[in-house]
């Protein structure tokens, strides 16, 4: 109790956790609230909960309860999950890629994401599992990152390609992404350009949270 009253004062460390993937995990007490962290970026249940919620809101309450299938790649603690499940009430089946096994007992023993019903977490590499899947999705979240960096398997052609295949007619990509320096600013706008197909509608949100641009993308048909 004395640390979450100290919490909305200061940020309150509690536990470094080692990660292959991303050096170290941290959990932070913060205003009243856990939060997931790496050395220099918020992971789950803080600023990135926020931005993601931004790109949640602009599709709408409304078109993600009429979803049926819902692919999360990236879940690190699960915040965008809780916010489908419990903002915007989805309750159909989402399908959670990570690649880091310490992320995943973090999410279950802290934020208790395997207590959701409908969802499923998959130990797997997002690359791999968009390559060999043949499932087709409503929406797809992509918010994967090592630290504060970004894999460049994001950007490639063969990424890019997968998960157009396995987007539906009418579904939605939104991608996550930091800015550091004009060369992300260049990534991210090549990104873009593979979706300039007239069937495809590209919307950008820079600027989320200092550094973070959101980029969301509709399918409108086949």
């Amino acid at each position: 109790m004395i640390k979450k009253i100290i919490s909305y004062l200061t940020p309150v460390p509690l536990e470094v956790i080692p990660s292959n993937v991303s050096e170290q995990l941290e959990l932070t007490l913060y205003n009243g609230k856990l939060l997931l962290d790496t050395k220099r970026t918020n992971y789950s249940y803080g600023n990135l909960q926020k931005v993601l919620r931004k790109g949640l809101l602009k599709i709408g309450y409304e078109s993600i309860n009429q979803m049926q299938n819902i692919l999360v790649l990236g879940v690190a603690g699960g915040s965008v999950i809780k916010t489908l499940t419990d903002e915007f009430k989805y309750d159909n089946k989402i399908t959670g890629i990570e690649i880091d096994p310490v992320v995943i007992k973090i999410a279950n023993k802290y934020f208790k994401i395997n207590e959701i019903s409908n969802f499923e977490m998959i130990l797997a590499d997002a690359n791999q599992y968009v390559k060999e899947t043949n499932s087709l999705f409503d929406l797809i979240i992509i918010d994967i990152f090592e630290d504060c960096f970004m894999p460049d398997f994001l950007y490639s052609d063969e990424f890019i390609e997968n998960t157009k295949r396995i987007l539906k007619p009418k579904g939605y990509i939104l991608f996550n992404s930091i800015v550091l320096n004009k060369k992300s600013e260049e990534k991210n706008l090549i990104y873009k350009q593979y979706f300039l197909e007239s069937k495809y509608q590209v919307q950008s949100f820079p600027n989320l949270n200092d550094k973070n641009e959101l980029i969301l993308i509709k399918k409108e048909f086949e």
